[in-house]
């Protein structure tokens, strides 16, 4: 395995919008197939039923921003997938700095992070940002935009199976449902998917 590569893959899929379901999951397994060809891509309707988890509805989203009162757009998603809450629901609309810190998610003690946050069972919408920029919010209104859509799809992943001279099983697993983070949504499904490639060798 060569490092560049790695890396080289790891620059292609961080962008991708992911999360439980949606776009950005099935590009990415695309991209893991162009290495892997044996790659199976399988899926859940959405709907379905394991154990006490129900599959969510597919979530997809074009953008989403905020709008300060001097005119500047912050907290845009295609700027930081992470900045918009995880299956916020779609919204168009105008608030006060009050109301819209009702709808913010930041880290004290880590106050240039991007925290991640979800909402995937209740009827919500949100915007995470770094502290220290939600400490110099200026009095006055916000644009608020969210262009998302719900839709009943399906959840997808991703399948090898490698066969050996023994009955017993080894199983290697990664996740590919959270945004734009190094470990291990990106770091994980790189080094897996050149393993795998390595371990067919």
């Amino acid at each position: 395995m060569k490092q560049k590569e790695i890396f080289k893959f790891a620059k292609k899929i961080i962008k991708h919008e992911r999360s439980l379901t949606g776009r950005g999951n099935i590009r990415t397994l695309k991209e893991i197939k162009k290495i892997n060809k044996d790659l199976k891509i399988k899926s859940f309707k959405s709907g379905s039923k394991a154990f006490d988890w129900t599959v969510p509805n597919e979530w997809n989203v074009k953008n989403a921003y905020l709008v300060t009162p001097e005119g500047k757009k912050i907290c845009e998603y295609k700027s930081n997938n992470l900045h918009l809450v995880g299956y916020s629901q779609p919204v168009k609309t105008n608030i006060s700095r009050e109301q819209l810190q009702d709808h913010l998610y930041s880290l004290k003690k880590q106050p240039s992070a991007i925290p991640y946050v979800t909402s995937y069972y209740k009827k919500a919408w949100g915007f995470c940002i770094e502290d220290k920029l939600r400490k110099k919010l200026k009095r006055g209104n916000y644009k608020v935009f969210i262009d998302s859509k719900f839709k009943k799809g399906k959840m997808v992943y991703g399948e090898i199976i490698i066969k050996g001279k023994s009955k017993k099983e080894i199983l290697l697993s990664t996740y590919i449902c959270h945004p734009e983070m190094a470990n291990n949504e990106t770091s994980g499904i790189s080094v897996l998917t050149f393993l795998a490639s390595w371990i067919k060798k």
